[in-house]
């Protein structure tokens, strides 16, 4: 009998996909992209705490096959920053401590069981669901047993976020800590859009910089002036002077 050897953790590839779209409908994608944004920005100044959308969970070192991708997830105790899944052994065992999930007419009974006990047993300490059809919110809080359904949910303050949940409107509603509420779907856009706009804003004033150094070295060397100094003058290096003249 020949023997197979068993792939070592390091060669195991851990997918980031699975093909399948993040919302199933524009309502979901909506109060996913509010809820995950107006976390991220309420914890913005804190670097160790990370805030993502839609990002494949790998809780096991060696298996792939264990895996959840939340709608929103919070973990607290972890640096910001991209990542193209979260493995709970690189992020110094930390689990996600909150989740989100929002429904949408696809998802099943079982599919949701499914994801309640994974997030159990694998150390979410609240878990909610929103239902945006029937604005119906449930939560759980992790207990002595395990996560504890949150009874009665109007009102409820997260222990770890801060955040209250108001279901007495039209739809859900969350407030922070000071009594202000989320940013609704279209500010989030509109900051988003602003975000951008300055992002790209500030790629061509670098580039016009660039640019105006790059006109500046000859006219400099022209002058008389030697390589070192025109390198001193502009901030650069004489290797990045003389590459530039070339």
């Amino acid at each position: 009998m020949v023997s197979q050897a068993t792939p070592s953790a390091n060669e195991i590839f851990y997918p980031d996909c699975d093909g399948q779209p993040m919302a199933n409908n524009t309502i979901q994608f909506r109060w996913i992209l509010v809820i995950e944004q107006n976390l991220d920005w309420l914890f913005s100044d804190d670097p160790n705490v990370f805030v993502a959308g839609d990002l494949f969970w790998y809780p096991i070192e060696g298996n792939n096959t264990i895996n959840n991708a939340p709608d929103v997830m919070v973990v607290f105790g972890r640096p910001k920053g991209d990542r193209r899944s979260y493995k709970q052994w690189e992020e110094a065992g930390i689990a996600p401590q909150v989740v989100f999930e929002i429904l949408s007419p696809s998802n099943s009974r079982l599919e949701m069981d499914r994801k309640l006990l994974f997030y159990e047993r694998y150390g979410v300490e609240e878990y909610y669901i929103y239902n945006p059809d029937n604005q119906q919110l449930h939560g759980w809080l992790r207990g002595e047993y395990g996560l504890e359904i949150i009874e009665p949910i109007e009102n409820w303050v997260s222990p770890r976020m801060g955040i209250r949940f108001d279901l007495s409107g039209e739809e859900l509603q969350i407030y922070r800590l000071d009594n202000t509420p989320f940013y609704s779907y279209n500010e989030v856009r509109q900051m988003l859009e602003q975000e951008r706009l300055r992002a790209e804003q500030e790629r061509l004033r670098a580039e016009q910089a660039e640019q105006a150094r790059r006109d500046a070295i000859p006219r400099l060397l022209g002058m008389g002036l030697t390589v070192e100094q025109v390198a001193e003058a502009l901030g650069l290096s004489v290797e990045e002077v003389n590459s530039r003249t070339e």
